[in-house]
């Protein structure tokens, strides 16, 4: 940074400085969590010599708590991808199966959401169609927050559902199915979209039952015509402020796009390509005959259903950083 031609090149410039700063937040985080250790021991050794166990409760919560802090340490180390501390855009859709699939698009989307309430992640609903009778028939989220990215990068992908259905008057068992979909936010300097390359539409935003949200058109819809990608957004009140939200979207995904492609040239289409079905799902939730949530990749089972409903899915976000760690060690 102190080379005289450090600044010739602004962008890179740029990258080296956010390096440097998230290189020294990481050992400053360790400096800190090895003083709380050392403290620990000092206090382990006061307890020995003292032999009354007056301390004991004071360092089993401080051991505790350690362990804790780094257990979420080890998590962020494990956060180096080039986007991981970039803010996420996650998107949800039902399989086929109507209202079952809708549904349970919609048990994702609190899912979710409850799952970033918990962690101190900010999640703005940028865009929802709601379904017919229940559920939803689609959800664009906007989740920003230190290593929102690198956290929830791992759900891409099919979420099967396996229960008795509210909507069977028989009662019978059916198996649902929802795609998740997570992009990093990315810098304009890394897409360009230039103007006559999209198409702009206004519409009045609503809601469930197609009640007006407001009287004036400001939500936006983009259509990027080259690659026939539609974005829209219609949570805020002002037009201008849901075309660049609209427009942030679209930069994302034209973004994962162009990465896909390079990885499809490379395979020329023959991997396999995996629907919303059958086989292709990454995690199983079963709510009957037994209760289970199985990760079909890591391998990792939690028998609470109801909790990881309500949010309390890092152990399955957890064990897939470990596993992506481990093969690229």
């Amino acid at each position: 940074m102190a080379s005289p031609g450090f600044w010739e090149d602004n962008r890179r410039a740029q990258e080296l400085i956010r390096e440097r700063a998230e290189l020294t937040r990481v050992v400053t985080r360790l400096s800190e969590l090895g003083r709380q250790a050392q403290d620990l021991g000092v206090m382990l050794e006061l307890a020995q010599e003292a032999d009354d166990g007056s301390l004991d409760a004071e360092i089993s919560d401080g051991v505790a708590r350690l362990r804790k802090e780094l257990d979420e340490f080890e998590l962020k180390v494990m956060l180096s991808g080039p986007h991981d501390s970039k803010a996420a855009i996650l998107s949800i859709h039902p399989g086929a199966g109507g209202t079952e699939s809708q549904d349970w698009a919609q048990m994702l989307m609190r899912m979710y959401l409850r799952w970033c309430e918990r962690n101190g992640f900010k999640a703005e609903v940028v865009d929802l169609l709601p379904g017919e009778e229940a559920g939803i028939k689609s959800v664009t989220i906007e989740v920003t927050g230190e290593y929102a990215y690198g956290f929830l990068r791992g759900e891409a992908g099919v979420h099967r559902l396996v229960r008795i259905s509210p909507f069977d008057a028989s009662r019978r068992r059916q198996t649902s199915f929802a795609s998740v979909a997570v992009v990093p936010e990315v810098d304009d300097v890394e897409v360009n979209v230039r103007e006559d390359e999209i198409r702009v539409d206004v519409f009045r935003s609503s809601g469930p039952g197609g009640q007006g949200v407001n009287t004036a058109d400001s939500a936006v819809r983009i259509t990027h015509l080259p690659t026939g990608i539609v974005v829209q957004c219609q949570n805020e009140r002002s037009q201008l402020r849901n075309r660049d939200t609209a427009m942030r979207i679209l930069k994302a995904r034209l973004y994962e796009l162009a990465q896909k492609k390079q990885r499809e040239e490379l395979a020329e289409l023959t991997g396999e390509k995996k629907g919303i079905a059958f086989g292709s799902q990454i995690r199983s939730y079963t709510f009957h005959p037994e209760q289970r949530v199985k990760d079909h990749r890591t391998g990792v089972e939690i028998g609470n259903v109801e909790a990881v409903m309500d949010g309390e899915i890092d152990p399955f976000i957890k064990a897939f950083l470990l596993g992506v760690r481990g093969s690229q060690a």
